[in-house]
């Protein structure tokens, strides 16, 4: 009787362990924190899609069917189209890096406190693949942090670390010194250190192309009417976009 009660035991203490070992598989199969986590962030993300790069800092896209304008959150690139002010130093360049990068792509939204600024413009962060645009335009030093009104300030942080880096290297914007101020950007300080760079930027607002072949092969086309290179001649339809 003994030997029977001893073997009863045993085989209860072996299944006890074996349903011990399958809920501890379980727990550690479950899916981790960190992805759980990533995804939330993507759902906060609004499709969209860029119809016009304005500027390097100001962008127009398809969100649902309208058209809305887009404002970059907590970063100001020099001026290339303000009524009141001159084309400045390394404003050409911070809107050619927006077109090539952005212009015609499927990017991302990313809002944060306030959604719409007092013009109406969408005030955005915004995600092109796993990069956030934002934050590129200060790596290449093509803007500096700006407009860092709370409650918008989620990545503000980050951002001065990027600029500071990019301000150390001297790169863009921070190759001229004191141009790039907390107040903006000092055009009389560039006018006294930039002479070559006025050539460059005569030559970049009087591009002509002959035909639409030249263009696409610089990589400038489609063509929308203000662009530089853009010609009524281009545009066969007269819809104010060239080369499509």
């Amino acid at each position: 009787m003994k030997n029977r009660v001893w073997i009863w035991l045993v085989a209860l203490a072996l299944i006890t362990a074996g349903c011990t070992t399958d809920k501890t598989q379980t727990v550690t199969a479950s899916k981790p924190v960190a992805a759980t986590k990533q995804e939330h962030e993507n759902k906060n993300r609004i499709k969209a899609k860029v119809t016009k790069v304005s500027d390097g800092d100001t962008i127009k896209v398809d969100l649902n069917g309208k058209i809305e304008d887009v404002r970059l959150l907590l970063v100001d690139t020099p001026e290339t189209q303000h009524p009141g002010k001159p084309v400045q130093p390394f404003g050409p360049e911070a809107s050619e890096f927006s077109k090539k990068t952005l212009d015609g792509k499927e990017i991302e939204l990313e809002l944060d406190v306030s959604e719409r600024e007092k013009y109406g413009r969408l005030l955005a962060y915004v995600w092109i693949g796993d990069k956030m645009f934002n934050e590129m335009l200060l790596e290449e030093g093509l803007a500096r942090v700006a407009y860092v009104y709370p409650p918008n300030i989620k990545y503000v942080d980050h951002f001065r670390e990027v600029q500071d880096k990019a301000r150390k290297a001297e790169i863009g914007i921070w190759s001229i010194e004191n141009y790039a101020t907390d107040a903006g950007f000092d055009d009389t300080v560039a006018e006294n250190q930039t002479n070559s760079y006025t050539e460059t930027m005569t030559t970049v607002y009087t591009v002509n192309y002959k035909n639409c072949k030249a263009a696409k092969d610089d990589g400038a086309a489609p063509l929308r009417k203000g662009d530089p290179g853009y010609s009524s001649q281009l545009d066969r339809d007269g819809d104010g976009v060239a080369c499509e």
